[in-house]
């Protein structure tokens, strides 16, 4: 048996897992700059930050942090601007489709836990075909809690009726591995992702790693 073998459901984290939405919050973002007479920035100046959403993106854009008193009126601001182009570049990872036609043949569950709050989260997931077999959202304001607190992925597991032992989480973050152990759950890195500016992923405590989405069908043992 692989190590995961006895998996039934799952659970992905969304940006730099399933989805390269670097490039529109990097945009976002470098409009923001453009705009106030600074050199525009290349995508990959931004990309590293993308799994840190707008406070990522505002720390590449203007080296700004949360404790700045702009930070909050430029955060809103880039929120807006994503908002209004948040589908124009974001597609899955090449892979991912194949390996969620994969799971389904093989009679396992997935969805999606991610930070990004349902604003964008349902949005950006009801333009993309592929989301239409995901069994359960959770978003970042779907619980009082944000990864790596274990209650989103808590409270996906619940609408699914599972246990944790009967779950992975997938994610490209050290926050995602933390969440899903915290959860119970058994982690896979998602080395491919963003990975947060300077990180390792082989210096996460995780389950497995994976550099490329079907990868995750070995460790599942599926065919």
């Amino acid at each position: 048996m692989t190590p995961l073998a006895d998996v039934r459901c799952v659970l992905f984290d969304l940006d730099g897992t399933l989805i390269d939405s670097a490039t529109d919050l990097g945009q976002a973002a470098d409009e923001m700059r453009c705009l106030r007479g600074l050199p525009s920035l290349p995508d990959a100046a931004y990309r590293g930050s993308a799994g840190s959403g707008a406070r990522g993106m505002l720390k590449v854009a203007f080296g700004l942090t949360p404790d700045d008193a702009r930070f909050a009126a430029l955060r809103d601001e880039f929120l807006r601007r994503y908002e209004q182009r948040m589908t124009h570049t974001t597609r899955p990872f090449e892979g991912v489709e194949a390996l969620l036609a994969a799971l389904a043949a093989a009679g396992r569950t997935w969805g999606v836990v991610t930070n990004k709050a349902a604003r964008f989260t349902l949005a950006l997931t009801a333009s993309m075909p592929l989301f239409g077999t995901a069994s359960v959202i959770v978003c970042g304001d779907t619980t009082p809690h944000l990864k790596p607190h274990p209650a989103p992925l808590e409270e996906a597991r619940r609408q699914l009726g599972l246990h944790a032992s009967q779950c992975i989480y997938v994610g490209d973050d050290e926050r995602d591995m933390q969440a899903g152990r915290a959860a119970g759950m058994r982690t896979v890195a998602a080395r491919y992702g963003y990975l947060g500016a300077g990180a390792c992923a082989d210096d996460w405590v995780c389950d497995a790693a994976i550099d490329h989405p079907l990868e995750l069908l070995k460790w599942l043992g599926c065919p």
